[in-house]
């Protein structure tokens, strides 16, 4: 049997004891582990489907950047199912980085939010953000139960499409 690589699992996050600190330290421990699954996988494998639905590592990742533009900065995505393929131009380090500039635009949201029933402030400075109408923000709360929820299914997915990809292992 081939050797794997295996890397060392990382333990859940201590957070903070308020509600707020613990949904956020939680959700960052998932985006950081989504985001390390990709991070160096080889291409083209890495957007080869190796499901029947056609899923692959590199999509579920260009998916989750939507899904944190969406939720947390307001921004209108037409086409969901688009979402889960990323450009043939972009490599896995563009995608990287573009997740990971989403992570940080959703979190300077969420440093200037302090009531988790509040809605979700809508930046107003870019085109296709901010309030649409009939559609209101959700709660912070709601936001981030759901970002927790959408991340770590997408995680789970992500853990077996990279060990099919090259056997590597682990959070």
């Amino acid at each position: 049997m081939a050797t794997r690589d295996h890397r060392r699992d990382t333990p859940p996050p201590r957070t903070g004891s308020s509600e707020a600190e613990t949904l956020r330290g939680f959700l960052d421990y998932l985006r950081t582990s989504v985001a390390a699954k990709v991070d160096g996988a080889p291409e083209p494998e890495v957007r080869t489907a190796a499901v029947r639905s056609g899923t692959n590592l590199l999509g579920l990742l260009n998916h989750l950047t939507y899904v944190e533009r969406a939720i947390f900065l307001g921004e209108h995505v037409a086409d969901w199912q688009a979402t889960f393929s990323a450009a043939p131009e972009d490599g896995v380090a563009e995608v990287v980085a573009r997740y990971r500039t989403a992570v940080e635009s959703a979190n300077a949201v969420l440093d200037g939010c302090t009531d988790l029933a509040a809605p979700v402030p809508r930046p107003m400075s870019r085109p296709g953000a901010g309030s649409r109408p009939g559609k209101p923000a959700p709660s912070v709360r709601w936001a981030l139960a759901h970002m927790i929820e959408e991340t770590g299914r997408h995680a789970g997915h992500a853990d077996i499409l990279r060990e099919l990809i090259d056997g590597s292992t682990g959070r």
